[in-house]
């Protein structure tokens, strides 16, 4: 890897001197040069493609790019978020961790076999006694405290910590992945989609270990809301260069839609252009989100100018779900609805009724009890007591969080879509392909082939055709990227019908739902308020402590 030393006192940073990267003809970087400082979180974004793991993987000296260099101030210790989750499988939990800081490891392991040794001798006495200092001076005493903790913070119980990594879950590898890659105060940390598999309590705890953090952070992530909270910069990359921007994901992305809207309006005024500017600057100078951003965010403000405001090239899908026709007053009761699966009992008499316009967000520890409850009300399974009916005029549509089996066919996109319409025309069809950029050659993809996200984006395609006045969605948010997500939580925002939905997205269930009904192993908790406020709410926390308690178990994160 092309990294050198920058030997300058108390210049503690990481930057990159014209790196470019090409893959026979194509070219993901051309002479990217940026320093990334101490004390800042970089949220580094970019199209589907655009190379944001690849970047890491450049700075982190994975890849090799094909000219430029990266530079890292001596003596800087780089930390970064393993992907290869079965590398550690002979480690215990916890030293897994300790691992994380690969010269403290060694001196530890050094240390144990000097020890270990029968015929111990004064030359290893004095090598012990060196190595005993570096120890003290790496903080190794407090090691085994400081993984622990981590570990505690992100989820991962005290009874786990001795076992070894073979013996735990794949979501559970992840978080002890997480915990490496924090442990010891690296001067430089890279992490790429460091909340997954992250429940909302330990999502909660990195936001605050990354806000406090004196360090370099430099994190790719599709939670906005995550975004938000932790970075004082946006890394954008578009066009094979490399921007930075002050300010969290929001700011970014208003202020690059206001580019567009600046060029777009080509016969506006410069003055009037500048009133906008301003008008834009007055709204995010009194609405900092994070304290350490608000001071740098003001000082860039204070010198924004048209020029600085620029467009990106990314694309949004077009989400639009319009209704056929509205719905009355009687739109859907449930009763006494009770199921078990596999011996547990995820449903138990669960009742409420949905009112026309509601936007309700199921929450609660269960997964499997938001999805059962969705394969219940479109008549996928039965109950095993109690009933739920439909208002008369009601139509639904459903967006389930499992859709291999919707793909499972030999037709490409146009006939799969067709499939689903009442107008046959191939045209009508390729409009609703088109808005999930779908279009020419694309739309004769044969559905078997698809990815992740390009199966999320034809299944919301089907959605929209549906014309339906209640959706249901399950966790429709995976698999997507940042653009596609954004358009689709606008797209909810504007809905005028009924809504449904889990998801794991904050930001998505904070702006989206008016009404929060938490699934609970004792029944339900239903409030017409946002999400942040049910956070928020002690009343509802009380309740939620009873709700969950059993055989001494206190409630679980939602």
């Amino acid at each position: 890897m092309k990294q050198k030393n920058l030997i300058k006192a108390g210049n503690k940073l990481i930057s990159t001197n014209g790196i470019t990267l090409r893959y026979g003809k194509r070219t993901l970087f051309e002479d990217v040069t940026v320093k990334f400082t101490p004390g800042n979180c970089y949220g580094l974004i970019g199209a589907n493609g655009a190379g944001k793991s690849t970047f890491l993987k450049i700075l982190s000296g994975e890849i090799d790019p094909t000219k430029g260099e990266v530079v890292i101030t001596p003596g800087e210790r780089l930390a970064v978020l393993k992907q290869d989750h079965n590398e550690f499988d002979e480690f215990e939990v916890l030293k897994t961790v300790i691992i994380g800081h690969k010269r403290l490891y060694e001196i530890m392991e050094a240390k144990d076999a000097l020890y270990a040794k029968a015929d111990f001798s004064d030359e290893d006495g004095m090598k012990a006694a060196e190595l005993e200092a570096e120890f003290a001076e790496l903080n190794g005493w407090e090691a085994e405290s400081e993984a622990a903790t981590l570990l505690t913070g992100l989820g991962i119980s005290v009874e786990l910590h001795d076992k070894k990594m073979k013996e735990i879950s794949g979501k559970e590898k992840v978080r002890v992945l997480l915990a490496q890659a924090l442990f010891g105060n690296p001067d430089i940390l890279l992490l790429d989609e460091p909340t997954n598999h992250l429940d909302l309590q330990s999502i909660n705890w990195l936001e605050h270990f990354i806000y406090n953090y004196k360090n370099t952070v430099i994190v790719i992530s599709h939670d906005r809301h995550f975004l938000n909270k932790v970075c004082t910069h946006i890394a954008d990359i578009d066009y094979g260069k490399l921007q930075l921007y002050v300010g969290n994901y929001d700011f970014w992305y208003e202020s690059s839609q206001l580019a567009v809207k600046i060029l777009r309006d080509a016969n506006k005024k410069i003055e009037e252009k500048a009133q906008e500017l301003k008008k834009f600057i007055e709204r995010f100078s009194s609405n900092a989100s994070k304290a350490k951003q608000a001071t740098a965010r003001k000082k860039q403000l204070e010198k924004l100018t048209l020029e600085d405001i620029k467009p990106s090239s990314r694309k949004y899908p077009f989400i639009d779900f319009k209704p056929d026709r509205e719905a009355g007053n009687n739109l859907l009761s449930v009763k006494e609805l009770s199921k078990t699966i596999d011996g547990e009992k995820v449903l138990d008499k669960i009742s409420f009724t949905v009112n026309t316009g509601d936007k309700i967000a199921l929450v609660g520890t269960s997964e499997l009890a938001r999805t059962t409850l969705f394969q219940i009300l479109m008549g996928e399974i039965t109950p095993d007591s109690g009933e739920y009916k439909w208002g008369v005029t009601t139509s639904q549509t459903y967006f389930p969080k499992e859709n291999s089996n919707y793909f499972d066919v030999d037709l490409n996109l146009v006939d799969w879509l067709r499939q689903y319409s009442t107008d046959q025309d191939e045209n009508f069809v390729r409009g609703f392909l088109g808005r999930m950029f779908f279009s020419g050659e694309e739309a004769l993809k044969k559905a078997s082939v698809l990815s992740g996200g390009e199966k999320v984006r034809c299944m919301l395609s089907r959605m929209m055709l549906s014309g339906a006045n209640v959706l249901l969605l399950d966790e429709p948010t995976n698999h997507l990227d940042l653009e596609s997500i954004t358009a689709l939580n606008n797209g909810l925002i504007n809905f005028k019908g009924t809504i449904l939905f889990a998801s794991h997205d904050h930001q998505f269930v904070q702006t989206i739902a008016t009404r929060i009904i938490e699934l609970t192993p004792k029944g339900i908790i239903d409030r017409e308020i946002t999400f942040d406020e049910y956070l928020e709410n002690e009343d509802v926390a009380r309740l939620r402590e009873e709700m969950y308690r059993q055989d001494d178990q206190l409630p679980a994160a939602i």
